[in-house]
């Protein structure tokens, strides 16, 4: 490890570590993250639960992951995030946080043209609606990492981290077992079966539920501003919007770049593309939507959230790059259980075993990786360098991921988790290299 990444000479207390998670910067991005967490699995999660039980194939189901590549590909309008001001909405809430209202009033329109769509009978609607979602949200999350990282300076990163991670998990719940449990209990109990009713009550439920984060932005302070100089025309703006903010990273890193970037990719990787398949594998495991709402969408978020503040703590205490290496280990052999799990039908305990070690092991990779990328930014580019952090992170294991439906058609539900468990192995040496670089 570098020195760095030592302990510091005089650690604080664990009392005063700790009570870091009660102030005001923490406690807004614990709403903000619940208004970052929302979005994710009504596009993702919940809905290939709702497109399974409609009955899409999995095939099909794998393939519409794909409109989570919007996240992959955030960095594209970054700048425009990071400079461009909106009319009126910027001079009265300021840069951040109008671009932040924006994304979200985006996401709430999503929302609701998704809920007005039966896929059972023209699923094209619902991609469309998807895809708002997915778009609204990526912008939000650059707005939110720039407004992050520009509230607080390093030593206070790992913990905002982990609040974020804790709002994020929160609204998690919420967009996972709430929508089941609303479904569940609308449904009409004398038809069996799909209903759309149901769904159609949930999502907007969940439209609604966006209303958290508007107003917390709302009563949120802007963060202070760093001057920047005026462009002298057009293609001066854009040299400073577009070229420098990865100018400025390829000068800091030099040739490590190429090996910090290439982490970033696949860090993230097991659990990203066995994730699309986890809900229709519950589906057709024969878990009923209270079972799964009751295990995977809260008492497994409950793991998340302990992982979360375990990680972020550890990395206050220990450095980042440790807890990264751990996280990667913990990330990779979870996947694991989930194929022991495939070979036992309808297994409860089972069921709970599992989700409680991967949630754990999610959170604890989640709070060191986010802190990891905000230690990598400059705080003059922090909105665009974030994004392409954030970006990287998602674009191949998301591209690999459209494809899981059709692995788990070909081989079965054990292989495929098994296989997503040896994508992580990669990792662990670009996280013992990625440990000696230094900036220039």
């Amino acid at each position: 490890m570098t020195d760095s990444d030592a302990r510091p000479a005089d650690k604080p207390s664990w009392i005063s570590t700790l009570r870091v998670y009660l102030e005001p910067a923490s406690l807004r991005m614990l709403l903000l993250g619940f208004s970052a967490g929302l979005p994710l699995l009504l596009v993702l999660g919940t809905l290939s639960f709702w497109l399974r039980e409609a009955g899409i194939d999995r095939t099909t189901i794998g393939y519409l992951s794909w409109v989570g590549l919007a996240y992959a590909f955030k960095w594209l309008w970054a700048p425009l995030v990071d400079r461009l001001p909106i009319p009126l909405l910027t001079r009265w809430l300021g840069r951040r946080r109008s671009w932040l209202l924006l994304s979200q009033l985006a996401i709430v329109w999503g929302l609701i043209a998704m809920s007005f769509n039966d896929p059972q009978v023209a699923l094209t609607p619902v991609v469309w609606g998807a895809l708002a979602v997915a778009f609204g949200s990526a912008t939000q999350d650059i707005a939110l990492d720039a407004f992050r990282i520009e509230s607080a300076d390093i030593s206070r990163q790992a913990a905002l981290a982990a609040s974020y991670q804790t709002g994020y998990r929160l609204a998690m719940i919420w967009a996972g077992a709430g929508v089941l449990w609303i479904a569940a209990g609308v449904q009409t109990a004398s038809i069996s079966g799909y209903q759309h009713g149901a769904w159609h009550t949930a999502y907007l439920v969940m439209a609604a539920s966006m209303g958290l984060g508007a107003v917390t932005v709302l009563l949120s302070p802007e963060p202070l501003r760093r001057p920047m100089p005026a462009a002298k025309n057009a293609m001066d703006w854009l040299r400073d919007a577009l070229v420098e903010p990865f100018a400025d990273f390829l000068r800091r890193y030099q040739w490590q770049a190429a090996l910090i970037l290439a982490l970033i990719a696949v860090y993230r990787i097991s659990d990203v593309v066995m994730g699309i398949m986890a809900n229709p594998f519950y589906v057709d495991m024969g878990y009923t939507k209270a079972e799964v709402a009751t295990v995977t969408k809260v008492y497994g978020v409950i793991m998340t959230l302990a992982g979360a503040f375990i990680g972020g703590a550890m990395a206050m205490r220990l450095g980042v790059m440790r807890v990264l290496m751990l996280g990667a280990v913990l990330s990779a052999a979870s996947n694991l259980l989930f194929a022991a799990l495939s070979t036992r039908g309808h297994d409860l305990t089972g069921l709970i075993f599992v989700i409680s070690a991967d949630n754990l092991a999610g959170g604890i990779a989640s709070a060191a990786f986010i802190a990891y990328l905000s230690g990598l930014t400059n705080v003059n580019y922090s909105a665009t360098q974030y994004a392409l952090f954030s970006s990287m992170m998602l674009l191949l294991p998301k591209f690999i991921a459209g494809y899981s439906g059709l692995y788990v058609d070909a081989f079965g539900y054990q292989h495929f988790f098994t296989a997503t468990a040896m994508l992580g192995l990669p990792v662990l040496l670009l996280v013992w290299l990625a440990a000696q670089v230094k900036p220039a």
